[in-house]
């Protein structure tokens, strides 16, 4: 897995970036003619992914690695075909990864396993794209999907969400957990960090 390069600290990866950051949400929010759906696509566009990095062990034992509010990150200034960037989301403890597959689609998950929490790593060498793999008991997750295809894990790796800005760069907007829809964890953390927001796209009470 290869790192983002290093930047000036005023941008790097989990600083305010102010500019950068309204630039987005204005795209996305203060567009007279974007729609929710228009709003949904472009996170789509991110595919999804990474990691939000859930927990395991055991319902309620332990809290979900990722919940609360994130603030969008900027986590590589481009990400190309067959490569993977290793980095932590939306806490320091919350560890991720991003990949863009052979057909340039752009996925994010969590490499925590949510079997026992050990740390997922990914094999390039399985498949066409590689696959996600935990070493201590051997579990397996598609990398496309994020679902479990071998061994203990009983869910899914929780999905990061991503999008590229555009000069290429990638940013991590907020999480989905196991299970949960794109759409479902963008307005979980809309709803925790940004509520109007939240309601100018209709996110409503539950979504």
């Amino acid at each position: 897995m290869s790192t983002p390069d290093p930047r000036p600290a005023d941008d790097a990866p989990g600083s305010a970036l102010p500019a950068e950051h309204a630039a987005l949400v204005d795209r996305i929010a203060a567009d007279s003619l974007t729609t929710r759906r228009d709003y949904l696509r472009i996170v789509a566009t991110v595919s999804g992914g990474l990691a939000v990095g859930s927990t395991a062990v055991a319902a309620g034992v332990l809290p979900r690695h990722g919940d609360g509010a994130a603030t969008p990150v900027r986590i590589a200034d481009r990400i190309t075909r067959g490569q993977a960037v290793a980095f932590a989301y939306p806490g320091e403890d919350d560890h991720a990864v991003a990949v863009r597959l052979a057909d340039g689609t752009l996925v994010g998950w969590s490499t925590i396993c949510t079997h026992l929490a050990c740390g997922v790593v990914r094999r390039p060498d399985h498949g066409p794209d590689g696959d996600l793999y935990c070493p201590c008991h051997e579990g397996e997750f598609d990398i496309r999907t994020g679902e479990v295809t071998a061994g203990p894990p009983p869910r899914a790796l929780p999905r990061v969400l991503l999008v590229e800005d555009a000069r290429g760069a990638v940013w991590a907007v907020g999480t989905a957990r196991s299970g949960e829809s794109d759409r479902a964890g963008l307005c979980r953390g809309l709803r925790e960090r940004d509520p109007d927001l939240a309601d100018r796209i209709d996110c409503g009470s539950g979504s």
